[in-house]
């Protein structure tokens, strides 16, 4: 695993807190997040789980235009990045966003635009480190199974996935060769903080699902074995690639 400092862009996220802790011993976090004077919880978790420093640093996704600039300052400050994990992200609301069509852009502008800028520019960064004798690094992204064939329930936040999901393929390949590592994860409905809302206007989980640790372990674990995919879990995989073959019209039948 390459060394270096642990950069956790969206510093809330249950998932990516998951994966932090398991890579934390003997390293330094850097959390990023807005309102980060109030990530108390996170940070004593960290230092549980045996990380050597953890430092909160305010940062808004959405403002893409900041993010070079955002990067260069962790790094003159906090040292070469071994790891980014990229687990910023919003649901949204998919009725909401059918009627307003402004909530509609703010669910692309953070989990596909504000993704996109983000990724490119760590690489920037990690090649950088790279041309000044330091690790070239790995990076996480998280993509989602609602992206692999999108369903009329949650089209909005699943067109992001998909496209997320595509650009990080591509992004892979473009990296190819350079030392810079990219795994993609793609898990199911993960029950946890970010689906509690709608599990409680009466959604039940989908077949399959995974909690927020199950998703770290697997996470971590395909980082370790220097994977470039892992499904959560791999059940799904080939699931997909049957439910990619099922009639568009049996498919808009499909219960969410």
């Amino acid at each position: 695993m390459p060394d270096g400092a642990v950069l956790l862009l969206g510093g809330r996220s249950e998932v990516g807190m998951e994966v932090a802790t398991r890579i934390a011993p003997g390293r330094d976090v850097i959390l990023a997040a807005r309102r980060s004077e109030d990530l108390d919880e996170q940070i004593a978790a960290l230092r549980a789980a045996g990380a050597s420093g953890v430092y909160p640093v305010e940062f808004d996704a959405d403002r893409t235009e900041r993010h070079v600039g955002f990067l260069d300052e962790v790094a003159d400050r906090h040292g070469r990045i071994g790891i980014a994990v990229v687990a910023f992200g919003i649901l949204g609301d998919q009725s909401r966003a059918e009627a307003d069509p402004t909530h509609a852009v703010q669910i692309a502008q953070t989990d596909y635009v504000a993704q996109v800028s983000i990724l490119l520019a760590l690489a920037n960064l990690l090649r950088e480190q790279d041309a000044r004798g330091g690790s070239r690094g790995a990076v996480i992204a998280f993509s989602s199974v609602a992206g692999i064939r999108v369903r009329k329930a949650n089209f909005v936040y699943g067109s992001t996935k998909a496209g997320l999901d595509g650009f990080v393929q591509g992004f892979t390949d473009s990296l190819h060769g350079s030392g810079i590592r990219v795994l993609l994860v793609r898990p199911g409905f993960i029950i946890g903080a970010l689906t509690r809302d709608l599990m409680a206007s009466g959604v039940k989980p989908a077949p399959f699902s995974s909690t927020a640790p199950q998703v770290a372990d697997a996470t971590v674990r395909a980082l370790r074995r220097g994977r470039r995919v892992v499904w959560v879990p791999p059940i799904l995989r080939p699931l997909y690639a049957g439910l990619r073959a099922v009639p568009q019209a049996v498919w808009r039948r499909m219960p969410r």
